[in-house]
């Protein structure tokens, strides 16, 4: 099997002795051992089995499995959420006097470990514009262990070059850590660019319907080594239900990428003809400024569309107030369609300067496309700008 979608519904753990066709879900925290030896065998990694569902299950394994296969990655890890899978590689992998190298457009949550929790281990970090080429070389440090970056970003849907990235990672023997969240590997690989690990939030469309929360490391096997080491004893474990449902879900994430990128490319195209609308980016619009890189490295642009609205904050709080059918929710890479206000929200906890440092302008509204019919979409969007 080779194909992206052969492989997302055809990869599944053994089958029980009922024979079962999907495959079955292990709700259990511990394991039954054979004898004494088999219980000593395990517990000194001399031999593979499951032990505690803190360090496997067969349904975490499958997912584990199955995403090492879409991203082309060695080895892999899940945890109970994304914002852990982030912490989590940032712990098993940093030590005090490391540095960390980033892009300024990351997620709140990743700020605030970046800002206020790292650095109380003596763990540094440094901020570059993407759109600064030049000032990334000269960033990096004699301490600098990992470059993390997001592309595209959150909110912004920035695009980074991931070969040029990945080449300069190399050269100067750093590892590069990418967060896929808003592509999935559907639509970028990141790792045959050059990364060393990539990161997901499975909550948003690896699951795709809102339903559960997860993160997922896949990479190189001896760093997940590494993340196993620290994951294993700190206990950020993903459940076996919700590792279930997201293994499921990932059956379908080809069609429904293809649904969300389709419609998310026409909502973009119609807010760049409305008067109402100061800017629109999507990462395969024309107008977008990493164009180019975009369809380089990207099967598709993805589910998320930002605009400007004029007016600034006040006129997009009352955007969204008037929204009939799009929900308001804290969560994205849903079957629904969501409309929030980065600035007042997601990343409220950054000030006026670090959010507009990083594109999030006041009036910036952040739409991710669910799957309705697109005219119904826009007609909501269409009526509560008026």
């Amino acid at each position: 099997m080779e194909n992206f979608e052969t492989l997302a519904i055809r990869t599944q753990s053994e089958r029980s002795k009922n024979n079962e066709h999907s495959t079955a879900l292990h709700l259990t925290s511990s394991y039954v051992f054979d004898d004494a030896e088999q219980m000593r065998a395990m517990f000194s990694d001399e031999v593979e089995g499951n032990i505690y569902s803190r360090f496997s299950n067969p349904n975490t394994t499958e997912l584990i499995d199955k995403m090492c296969l879409l991203e082309g990655a060695e080895a892999g890890w899940v945890t109970a959420t994304g914002m852990a899978a982030i912490f989590t590689t940032f712990a098993a992998l940093l030590s005090s006097g490391d540095h960390i190298l980033a892009c300024r457009s990351v997620f709140g949550s990743t700020h605030s470990i970046l800002t206020k929790l790292l650095p109380k281990w003596g763990i540094t970090h440094s901020y570059v514009d993407l759109n600064e080429t030049e000032k990334w070389e000269e960033a990096i440090t004699p301490n600098t262990k990992i470059i993390f970056i997001e592309t595209p970003t959150n909110p912004a849907v920035d695009i980074i070059d991931l070969e040029w990235l990945g080449g300069l990672a190399k050269k100067h023997d750093v590892l590069l850590v990418v967060d896929n969240c808003f592509a999935t590997p559907y639509i970028q690989q990141p790792i045959k660019y050059g990364a060393d690990l990539v990161i997901h939030s499975a909550t948003k469309y690896l699951d795709g319907q809102g339903r559960v929360l997860g993160g997922v490391i896949v990479g190189k096997q001896e760093l997940i080594d590494e993340v196993k080491l620290f994951a294993r004893h700190s206990g950020p474990a993903l459940s076996p239900f919700n590792a279930w449902i997201i293994s499921k879900s990932l059956e379908t994430l080809a069609i429904r990428m293809d649904r969300h990128s389709e419609s998310a490319l026409k909502l973009a195209e119609w807010l760049e003809q409305q008067s109402e609308v100061e800017l629109v980016k999507y990462p395969f619009l024309p107008s977008h400024p990493q164009y180019e890189i975009a369809i380089k490295q990207m099967k598709a642009g993805g589910g998320i569309v930002t605009f400007v609205i004029k007016g600034g904050v006040e006129k997009g709080r009352d955007f969204l107030d008037k929204l009939q059918l799009i929900s308001m929710t804290a969560n994205l890479g849903d079957s629904r369609t969501i409309a929030t206000h980065p600035a007042s929200t997601t990343h409220s906890k950054l000030s006026e300067e670090e959010r507009l440092e990083t594109g999030i302008l006041p009036g910036l509204i952040r739409i991710s496309v669910g799957l309705e019919h697109i005219d119904d979409i826009i007609g909501d969007i269409e009526q509560a700008m008026g």
